[in-house]
């Protein structure tokens, strides 16, 4: 285990959407490539996802679903960003993804500073994205919120500071989400890279080993 993740592991739970909703609230859903969900339902848009994931919050009696990391999904073959000649498919999520309605508030994990953002519009990204940096004893560390409004990103400031669980943001919907249900990718990043307003939340095979040392399990510290 590394250190990042021995702090993480030591911070107390978080939320990183609407805190009035317990994690009682949640259940697990698996959109993996060999998901029964999804090869009961085929579900081919973002509207098509959207009456899946109602449909199952309602089934289950929740009202968040979540889950992804490490999870290798078909999802993501419409989407030249993550399949083109130049390099290996990419269909690892590194990430965990909770699902719920659009506008939900989206708030910061721990307490940090903005360290970058920007609108990732391609078809099947993140849309607006915010890159929060963080600090655990010497840890320096990063957490991204991808799939946001436009409005999350209009008025927000490099180095702006921001409380564990302050509002930072609201979910976006699918016009401007990447074509996305509406959810919140979350991921805890070691390392960024030199990148700004953007890090890879899917990778290949050949990479994962890479990545998953850099991108640690997010329930280390949402312990949901």
């Amino acid at each position: 285990m590394t250190e990042l993740e021995k702090e993480l592991l030591q911070e107390e739970r978080c939320y990183v959407i609407d805190s009035s909703i317990d994690y009682n609230a949640y259940v697990a859903i698996d959109l993996s490539s060999m998901s029964a969900l999804l090869k009961e339902n085929h579900p081919k848009t973002a509207a098509d996802y959207d009456v899946l994931l109602e449909n199952y919050l309602e089934d289950k009696k929740a009202k968040v679903a979540y889950g992804g990391y490490i999870e290798q999904r078909s999802l993501y073959e419409r989407s030249s960003v993550f399949n083109n000649s130049r390099e290996k498919e990419r269909n690892i999520h590194l990430g965990v993804d909770l699902w719920i309605k659009a506008g939900t508030p989206v708030l910061a994990a721990l307490e940090g500073k903005v360290h970058s953002f920007q609108n990732n519009n391609n078809v099947g990204d993140y849309g607006p994205t915010i890159i929060l940096e963080h600090l655990l004893n010497t840890c320096t560390f990063y957490t991204l919120y991808g799939h946001l409004s436009l409005e999350s990103i209009e008025n927000i400031k490099i180095g702006q500071v921001f409380s564990k669980g302050e509002p930072l943001a609201t979910l976006g919907d699918a016009s401007v989400n990447g074509d996305y249900a509406a959810h919140l990718h979350f991921q805890i990043i070691s390392d960024l890279e030199g990148k700004t307003g953007d890090y890879p939340g899917v990778c290949s095979e050949e990479t994962l080993s890479f990545y998953q040392l850099n991108c640690p399990d997010p329930n280390l510290l949402l312990k949901i």
